[in-house]
């Protein structure tokens, strides 16, 4: 089981929190949901703090009345996908000393044996060209460093790590990455470096939009593969420290463009 809750807030005054706002909430949801957020080597959870319209100063947020925002939280296999079904915020949701109204819920489930039949079991025409926005700051760890870097296997891999966790299909190893780490591209990018708040320090991480084309030379099965781990982006993020706020990932229509190298 898959879920994707979203939760629509807005506020009558002006709110400002700590830029490390983000941390405090991500802990007190993650305790409401019974998940002890150092308990797991791969996140079962992805948060993306909340996103909207906002000003920020060096040591502060401030989010602005009359404007919407959204809050969302993801489970990514049946325990914490249950326990975010069920989590009840009520009408309000507080942080720091700060109150937002809360006015609207939605939640969409999926599987991962719905996601694996339509995008490979059932042999659909593979597409060539891809398009993410990344709406949070995303790394990847690399031996105590932090790569904010938009590379395809780095992508592919965080990915494929999660799905070959929690799925029971098993898709493949480090030679698939190596093979699609060959066989797609990265076309066009505009993107920003921008700091994530960790505890006492600072995480660099990219965000902003990029493009993925899946060159002709790629098996058709592995193409549908590469489609079916950028869909499930949407469900995982991407990259590290997903579960604080990092990577969250949001997959647009796919096309197909007629000049294929």
């Amino acid at each position: 089981m898959l879920i994707r809750s979203t939760w629509t807030l807005t506020t009558d005054t002006a709110i400002s929190v700590p830029k490390s706002y983000g941390l405090e909430l991500g802990k007190s949801l993650h305790s409401r949901l019974a998940i002890d957020l150092g308990s797991e080597s791969i996140p079962s959870t992805t948060f993306a703090g909340i996103l909207g319209p906002r000003t920020a100063s060096r040591e502060f947020v401030t989010f602005q009345p009359g404007e919407f925002y959204q809050l969302s939280l993801t489970g990514l296999q049946e325990s914490s996908a249950k326990a975010i079904a069920t989590l009840d915020l009520g009408e309000h949701l507080s942080c720091l000393g700060a109150t937002f109204q809360i006015i609207d819920r939605q939640d969409c489930t999926s599987s991962y044996e719905a996601l694996y039949h339509e995008q490979v079991a059932a042999e659909p025409e593979p597409k060539r060209q891809f398009d993410l926005t990344f709406d949070t700051p995303t790394a990847f760890s690399q031996n105590r460093l932090y790569l904010p870097l938009p590379l395809p296997p780095l992508m592919f891999r965080s990915w494929l790590e999660r799905w070959n966790h929690f799925a029971p299909v098993y898709l493949g190893g480090d030679e698939l990455i190596g093979y699609l780490g060959e066989a797609i591209a990265l076309t066009r990018h505009r993107i920003q470096s921008q700091p994530f708040p960790v505890h006492k320090h600072y995480v660099s991480g990219f965000t902003g939009n990029v493009s993925l084309r899946i060159l002709s030379r790629i098996d058709p099965l592995l193409a549908n593969v590469a489609e079916l781990l950028i869909h499930y982006a949407a469900w995982a993020g991407t990259g590290t420290k997903t579960r604080l706020g990092m990577g969250r990932t949001t997959f647009l229509s796919p096309s197909n463009p007629t000049n294929d190298p």
